[in-house]
């Protein structure tokens, strides 16, 4: 392991003599995401392994390059997993690919994303030294948001050698409701259940402005699922999917396997805004998740008018698949949302001291 530090920290030196930047990759499985990035690899596959796996403790520490199903396997054994439903989008994925692109699934609306989860991490910065922040329990909270501005940052701020994450029990019982609704319905609907003593644990709505299908996974105890069921069956008739049938579709929109995305080759934008707000004005077929929090929309729509739509809903819109127009971000500028200038004072010192000779600025998030 020490051989393989010292390794990364030869090829930061390097970078930094060079006046280099390095591409940080892990499995490769989120290439896509994110503006095209430019540097030389270094490859985080070489530092892997779970380094500490205490299951009465809900803490799993592993390398950021050990692959991310080796991991939820591990935990499977254990009838543990993460909450979060971190997609992989490739057997190749790593925990490093993971906690840099911050993605989270169909659990996140329920149980919080994957940052929430992070308790500590071990990290080369900038100049090749190793730091540590974090520590393995909730309630230690010395750097704690250091490790937090990890999750999403695309390998622009730090490598990631090793990562603490929380852990939950697997459910005693899930199930899945399906109801035929439109999406104005669904998102009310969506919003009222999740304020209710329900052990919901996904929504996921998926039509266009002609109707569609609203499905709803609970998970909890035994007794708790079977009483929610019957609550929101007096309310609006569903129908009860098979287990497997349901596992099934629930893997398929984490992973992004479902007919919705893969039906065109048309772009794909990421909505994240506030769950209450109405239909967004687009006649395109779309799928909401997080109880309206996240939503898909399909179609070649002007970026200038995503940006300003999803603002007016109080967050922003990434162009997640396709094409981007040459010159700009699939991200939102931040002009729509600039920072005020205590936070900018606050990012550049952080850069500044996590990366002082930009080798992570690889150009593939804009700052």
């Amino acid at each position: 392991m020490h051989s393989v530090i010292s390794l990364f920290k030869e090829q930061i030196q390097s970078a930094i003599t060079n006046q280099q930047t390095i591409n940080i990759t892990g499995g490769n499985t989120k290439h896509w995401y994110g503006d095209v990035p430019h540097g030389v690899t270094l490859d985080s596959r070489a530092y892997q392994g779970i380094l500490d796996y205490q299951p009465e403790e809900l803490v799993i520490t592993v390398c950021a390059g050990t692959p991310l199903k080796e991991v939820e396997s591990s935990l499977a054994e254990k009838k543990q997993y993460f909450a979060f439903d971190p997609p992989c989008f490739g057997s190749e994925a790593t925990v490093g690919g993971m906690i840099a692109s911050g993605i989270a699934g169909p659990g996140r609306g329920q149980y919080g994303g994957l940052r929430d989860y992070v308790l500590g991490t071990k990290i080369m910065d900038g100049r090749g030294q190793v730091l540590s922040f974090g520590g393995k329990v909730m309630k230690n909270v010395a750097g704690y948001d250091v490790s937090r501005l990890l999750p999403g940052s695309l390998g622009t701020l730090a490598l990631l050698l090793e990562v603490s994450i929380k852990v939950l029990p697997q459910p005693a019982k899930t199930q899945t409701l399906k109801f035929e609704i439109d999406q104005a319905q669904a998102i009310i609907q969506m919003n009222t259940w999740a304020s209710q003593p329900l052990p919901l644990s996904a929504s996921t709505w998926i039509g266009n402005s002609n109707g569609g299908e609203l499905w709803i996974r609970l998970a909890g105890a035994n007794a708790a699922v079977e009483a929610g069921i019957t609550k929101m069956n007096q309310l609006i008739k569903s129908q009860l999917i098979p287990v497997e049938e349901a596992s099934s579709f629930w893997q398929s929109v984490k992973e992004q396997e479902h007919s919705f995305f893969n039906e065109s080759n048309e772009p794909l934008w990421r909505f994240a805004i506030n769950p209450l707000s109405p239909p967004l004005p687009f006649e395109n077929q779309t799928l909401i998740e997080w109880y309206g929090g996240q939503r898909w929309i399909k179609g070649h729509l002007s970026a200038s008018q995503a940006h300003k739509i999803a603002h007016q809903h109080g967050g922003h819109a990434t162009l997640f698949r396709g094409s981007k127009p040459e010159g700009e971000s699939v991200f939102t500028p931040l002009s729509f949302n600039p920072l005020t200038a205590p936070l900018e004072v606050v990012q550049q010192r952080i850069r500044q001291t996590f990366d002082p000779y930009s080798v992570f600025k690889t150009g593939r998030m804009p700052f």
